[in-house]
């Protein structure tokens, strides 16, 4: 079975098809489909954005469509950057780097460090079906960025139970703990609940 990731992010393309690899599904991106329109995403939660994601992507190409909607969530900054971490500083151009620094500064030398990375995913099928699942990374914010692998908020975030950032885990690593790999184990129990049919 073909499906589309709703995102244009080469690293979560990357990081979705190793996940996807025991689904014996082919993953496409959004390019390889020829789908190149941004899709707007106004929704008040994870789930939402990702709903309406997979939903137009979907609509586009005629194929299942699996969007996920993520973002890192900060207890001492009233749960920011959540649906905005992509756009924290304002613009989807500014960088990684950009966007936590931005993170650190706001945070200051608070001592109170909880954040948690959450990931929502949706897929949707021309038929109408719909599948959703969950996952969530809990850990703390660290002073400084550590690392180099990953992407986004990686290098600031340590993830309970390590004493690294989750820029300084093996891919390996961090699917096995990630929020994205947390969500994907929930997905694919819904997956293979109606799998057969598709």
């Amino acid at each position: 079975m073909k499906l589309v990731l709703a995102s244009d992010n080469a690293h979560k393309l990357t990081e979705f098809r190793e996940l996807f690899r025991s689904l014996n599904a082919e993953l496409l991106s959004k390019k390889e489909t020829g789908f190149t329109a941004e899709v707007e995403e106004n929704g008040a939660t994870f789930e939402e954005n990702a709903l309406i994601k997979a939903e137009a992507v979907m609509r586009a190409t005629g194929l299942p469509a699996i969007a996920d909607d993520s973002g890192l969530c900060v207890d001492a900054l009233g749960g920011e950057p959540g649906v905005r971490s992509a756009r924290y500083t304002g613009s989807h151009s500014d960088s990684d780097e950009d966007r936590y620094r931005l993170v650190l500064s706001n945070l200051g030398d608070r001592k109170d460090r909880s954040a948690r990375f959450v990931c929502a995913l949706c897929c949707v099928f021309p038929d109408g079906t719909v599948l959703r699942a969950r996952g969530e990374c809990e850990g703390e914010i660290l002073f400084a960025p550590q690392g180099d692998n990953g992407f986004g908020y990686d290098p600031i975030f340590r993830p309970a139970g390590f004493d690294r950032s989750m820029a300084e885990l093996t891919m390996e690593e961090k699917n096995a703990i990630s929020h994205r790999g947390k969500a994907l184990v929930n997905f694919r129990k819904e997956w293979e609940k109606i799998y057969a049919d598709k």
